[in-house]
């Protein structure tokens, strides 16, 4: 394998959480830097600092991957006069490239952020906690009886097919097709004026949203017709992988898996009042996850593991399920390991590193 570019990196990154899936308020994606250049050095940080910028150039990387983008707003100048222009300028003189994956791998179950949370706790059956609708697409396409394995594995090879834990899975059934050719059309198909019948087959495929474009050209390419028929519809189901949060299932004291969610995360652990003696069920979300509490009581849990909660919100246990928060920090500090994890699988012999730099702007006295 020659050299590896940014490129590499970011596609890699792209294919275990697309960065299609970012929140509308997000800015994940590569933020400074050229897709060709090549690469030195990964450096992995929660957080772009000026500081971490610094570590980057004395580890010798030029690429620095990050959960948190640097830039959330649009920048109408660079003049250095806060933190964030200070870091872009820092990033741009030395040459470093930005890639920040944000909310797209909070909503990834495989791989995501809350399930690394979840691992570090000992759960099992861990599940997404609120899947998300719409991602989806039904492609119906028509294909001679010939021609069907052919353009299926076209199709299967663009991503078409994926359904939890399966893969090339299509439903198809025989049927006629019909044409008559005008004086335009291929003089190879058939007579002209006359009306033809085609023995074919039907085809469905489901398709990820940000695949489809994809699967829909490679479809094309393999047909054999000048014009194919062929169908999309946008579906309702839930993308049981796609989504916020997860919930898993243990088995331990509601004041002993506390004390194991202080030892595992660290910071101070804020809790509401333990209305059950043992948990069975716990969900949880990186970050700021306050808006999943309803979520969170429906799936049965018997607490709820997040950060960033304000106070009138703790009211909304009601003595229902626990609510624990650990810090935004501590809820999203595994992000770095997980990263290398993501990276390393795909370029093993590549050097990764983790910033020397706390990036936590909170100390606890």
């Amino acid at each position: 394998m020659g050299q590896l570019k940014i490129k590499d990196i970011y596609n890699h990154l792209h294919s275990v959480a697309p960065f299609q899936l970012q929140e509308s308020y997000d800015n994940s994606g590569l933020l400074v830097g050229d897709m060709q250049q090549e690469i030195t050095g990964v450096l992995l940080s929660l957080d772009c600092t000026e500081e971490v910028i610094d570590d980057a150039v004395n580890q010798g990387c030029n690429l620095i991957v990050c959960h948190h983008p640097i830039i959330f707003s649009g920048l109408k100048r660079l003049n250095g006069n806060n933190y964030v222009e200070r870091t872009i300028i820092s990033a741009i003189k030395n040459d470093i490239a930005i890639i920040a994956i944000h909310t797209n791998l909070d909503n990834v179950l495989n791989q995501g952020v809350s399930n690394k949370m979840a691992e570090k706790l000992g759960l099992t059956n861990i599940r997404t906690l609120s899947p998300k609708k719409g991602l989806l697409y039904k492609l119906k396409f028509f294909v001679p009886d010939s021609e069907v394995e052919k353009v299926k594995n076209a199709v299967f090879d663009a991503g078409a097919g994926e359904i939890g834990n399966y893969s090339e899975c299509s439903y198809s059934w025989n049927g006629e097709g019909t044409f008559k050719a005008n004086d335009k059309a291929d003089p190879h198909v058939g007579s002209k004026g006359e009306r033809h019948i085609e023995s074919e087959v039907a085809v469905e495929v489901l398709v990820e949203k940000w695949k489809l474009k994809a699967v829909v050209s490679r479809m094309l390419e393999a047909h054999p017709y000048e014009e194919v028929a062929y169908d999309v519809y946008s579906i309702e189901n839930t993308h049981k992988s796609i989504g916020s949060g997860v919930v898993g299932e243990i088995d331990i004291e509601s004041e002993k898996l506390l004390q194991k969610i202080k030892d595992e995360f660290g910071g101070v652990v804020r809790y509401t009042n333990l209305h059950t003696k043992r948990v069975k069920r716990v969900a949880l979300c990186g970050g700021s996850g306050s808006f999943l509490l309803n979520e969170a009581k429906a799936s049965g849990a018997d607490l709820f593991l997040t950060a960033d909660y304000k106070y009138h919100q703790f009211f909304d246990a009601e003595n229902e399920i626990i609510i624990a928060d650990i810090g935004h920090f501590e809820s999203e500090q595994f992000t770095i390991e997980l990263l290398s994890e993501i990276i390393t699988e795909k370029f093993p012999n590549f050097a990764v590193r983790f910033t020397k730099v706390k990036t936590n702007p909170i100390n606890y006295l």
